[in-house]
């Protein structure tokens, strides 16, 4: 294990040292800021995976994510009896993928935005993002910015954003879209405690946050001054923003929980299109590229191209192959494709190894993919200037790298802990 200790030790340096040779502005960079985000980044991993305590607050989070799912298949089985189990009240054998993964949400997002309509969720939103401010000396905006999509997902943080973002400089909206890369929505959290070991699902949220101020930070740092370093608008929801009439007055509770469930219906067909559409276009392409070779797969190509960076996770050479294929299967899908796949295993310890196990989970737990781009840069067309939106369009390649980056950093130091 020492050899793959090391190994793994030098992977963490190298990912750092990939943002540093792709930095923009090196003389620029804060290196005491980021110094304290990574060692904060270190000890929250050290914390959750090496202490009792620390897991079982983990673990205990993953359960209550679980527990809402399960509470969530009650709704289930009255409308669909026959697509739940009969350990959950219905009469299925099995249950698919929607049912399992996705029918849930319907739950958890009106929940999520329940919160954010009573006020417990901006409330935390900006305590959370204050104390990390204070912490790492990071501007006050960016450090709100990162809890926000930890919670609320990129589009979401962004559109509650667009005062703050209408009013900074191009080269800080592009810091945003680089940090959005690596966020997930904490409504689709019991999604993926179906699927992966949740512990380390929950582990990675906090994980991917840090990562990502300490990869902006290198790979796009910019000076804020004391002027530029305020808050426009401390958001909490888009929810929220549309639970205000024009008058200044609440929407109706009612109203405003119709449309949260309509949105959660929304996002669940979003999920199972894209899911279906790109396993399908996978497997075209696998059939094309047999015509020429039949070893010759997607997988293994995105293997062949992500075994470096897999094998500096500390794995042996099989391992880290397998490895690679997930990692580059995720980055040219989604996180949901790969998750499906592995479902029926990655919970055996003794099929995968613990560290082999923590690493994938976390390195899948974000939105880091090729479409993600789109969706941002569709996203800040309607928030930001002409500026703005020209910069973060030509920084497509540094907000992919930001996100592949953040995820394999997220996954080694993880695996600096778990063996």
């Amino acid at each position: 294990m020492s050899m793959y200790l090391i190994v793994n030790i030098i992977g963490v340096l190298v990912y750092l040292g990939i943002a540093f040779l792709f930095s923009k502005k090196k003389k620029a960079i804060n290196w005491k800021s980021t110094a304290i985000v990574l060692v904060l980044t270190l000890v929250i991993a050290w914390i959750l995976t090496s202490f009792s305590w620390g897991r079982d607050a983990v673990q205990a989070a993953a359960n209550g994510f679980n527990w809402l799912v399960q509470v969530a298949y009650q709704g289930i089985v009255f409308a669909l009896p026959n697509w739940v189990t009969a350990d959950y009240g219905g009469t299925a054998k099995t249950m698919n993928f929607v049912t399992s993964s996705l029918l849930p949400i319907l739950l958890i997002v009106p929940m999520f935005d329940i919160l954010t309509y009573i006020g417990v969720l901006p409330w935390i939103i900006k305590w959370i993002g204050r104390g990390l401010s204070a912490i790492t000396g990071q501007p006050k905006f960016e450090s709100f910015f990162s809890v926000e999509m930890m919670f609320l997902g990129n589009t979401e943080a962004l559109a509650v954003s667009r005062l703050q973002i209408q009013t900074m400089r191009a080269e800080r909206n592009v810091t945003l879209a680089m940090m959005s890369m690596s966020c997930i929505t904490a409504s689709i959290v019991g999604a993926y405690t179906q699927m992966v070991p949740g512990n380390y699902v929950l582990t990675a949220i906090p994980l991917n946050i840090l990562n990502a101020i300490v990869v902006t930070n290198i790979l796009n740092p910019v000076d804020v001054t004391k002027e530029e370093d305020t808050i426009a608008k401390i958001g909490g929801a888009s929810a929220a923003e549309e639970a205000e009439m024009d008058d200044g007055k609440k929407e109706p509770f009612f109203s405003f929980l119709g449309d949260s469930i309509l949105g959660a219906g929304r996002l669940i067909l979003i999920i199972a299109a894209n899911v279906i559409a790109f396993v399908a276009l996978a497997a075209l392409i696998d059939k094309i590229l047999a015509l020429f070779n039949p070893w010759l797969s997607l997988e293994h190509i995105l293997g062949i191209i992500m075994f470096p960076f897999a094998w500096l996770m500390g794995l042996d050479v099989h391992d880290a192959f397998q490895f690679a294929q997930y990692m580059g299967t995720k980055l040219v899908t989604n996180e949901f494709v790969v998750m499906g796949k592995i479902a029926p295993t990655i919970h055996d310890v003794t099929k995968y190894g613990a560290h082999y196990q923590a690493q994938l989970t976390v390195f899948l737990t974000s939105f880091a993919n090729f479409s993600t781009t789109g969706m941002i840069i569709g996203a800040f067309k309607g928030l930001a200037d002409k500026e703005s939106n020209a910069l973060i369009s030509k920084n497509v390649g540094y907000m992919l790298l930001s996100g592949i980056l953040v995820s394999l950093l997220s996954a080694g130091i993880v695996g600096l802990f778990v063996w």
